[in-house]
């Protein structure tokens, strides 16, 4: 396979998560600040600081309101991790590679793009917006299970995986990073929200669920944070992300560094006890996760794709 259809199929694998997942986040947000009163501390401007975009919302707007995140979030062309541009980047990748891509999952990603195109920037109130959001979830998953069921299983496909579980796992941790050090010892005036809040979380990746069938105790923070970290079942799991790079890995020639990173990553993963962290230390240890998964990327760059560019 040549480089640059490996690098396209990886970075198709990226948006196409990225996509989805912002899509999710913005709407349980949304949900979850019409039941929160204004002490709890949830605000539109904490959905920026986890896609890790501050600079670039702060260079283009002046008040982090309702109006001006969900624009900048959703369908902001000028924001390169918008929904909408992610939806773009990966129709531009999948178009470059429409030769081992099958026929109908070109048009489903180019349907997507201009469904997206015509809806999401006329999503502005609550009731259009979770209606266009759920519709791009619903999408997005369905172009996931197409090109699991009509795309072989070779090169190709297996850069397209390693690129959307390295996009899961990260968000995994963003999910996780921003609620935790606020959170999972918050101050008596928050206590009556944080059922609330880390139900939030957890629907944040469509988890709570699954959570609920395998936990089997309420919702509390140290068991979510060890479910979404360390449960090697649930697909979204960090632990399960690693796990299926891992694999996909392996069945591609010149694997070992990259595999060597993952194995390292899991092995430090299994052996930290998060139940025993502070919030200060858990934050700094959900940084150093994030700042892990970016030596992986660079491990495949590096390895595998011409360019090191960042997309």
């Amino acid at each position: 396979m040549l480089s640059r259809v490996a690098e396209r199929m990886y970075w198709a694998g990226r948006y196409l998560e990225r996509a989805e997942n912002g899509a999710r986040l913005v709407r349980v947000h949304g949900h979850m600040l019409l039941d929160m009163p204004a002490r709890a501390g949830r605000t539109w401007e904490q959905l920026v600081t986890i896609f890790g975009q501050q600079a670039t919302f702060a260079s283009r707007y002046d008040d982090p309101s309702e109006k001006n995140v969900v624009s900048f979030l959703v369908a902001d062309a000028e924001n390169p991790g918008s929904i909408l541009s992610s939806l773009a980047s990966l129709r531009e990748n999948v178009r470059t590679t429409r030769d081992v891509v099958p026929t109908e999952c070109w048009e489903c990603v180019n349907e997507l793009y201009l469904f997206s195109g015509r809806e999401l920037p006329r999503s502005g109130t609550e009731r259009t917006r979770h209606r266009t959001l759920s519709e791009v979830i619903s999408r997005c998953q369905q172009l996931t299970g197409l090109l699991a069921g009509t795309m072989s299983h070779g090169p190709g496909y297996r850069f397209m995986r390693v690129g959307l579980n390295l996009e899961r796992a990260d968000m995994t941790t963003r999910v996780l990073d921003v609620p935790a050090a606020s959170l999972l010892y918050a101050v008596e005036e928050f206590e009556p929200y944080r059922y609330t809040l880390w139900m939030n979380v957890l629907k944040s990746l469509s988890a709570y669920q699954m959570y609920c069938q395998y936990v089997r105790r309420r919702v509390l923070g140290e068991d979510v944070i060890e479910f979404l970290l360390r449960d090697a079942l649930f697909p979204r799991s960090l632990r399960s992300c690693l796990a299926e790079i891992a694999a996909d890995l392996e069945l591609i020639p010149r694997h070992q560094t990259a595999l060597d990173e993952i194995g390292s990553l899991i092995d430090d993963l299994d052996g930290t006890l998060t139940t025993e962290m502070d919030a200060a230390v858990l934050h700094d240890y959900l940084d150093t996760l994030q700042r892990r998964l970016g030596d992986v990327h660079q491990r495949i760059v590096s390895t595998w794709f011409l360019s090191a560019k960042s997309q």
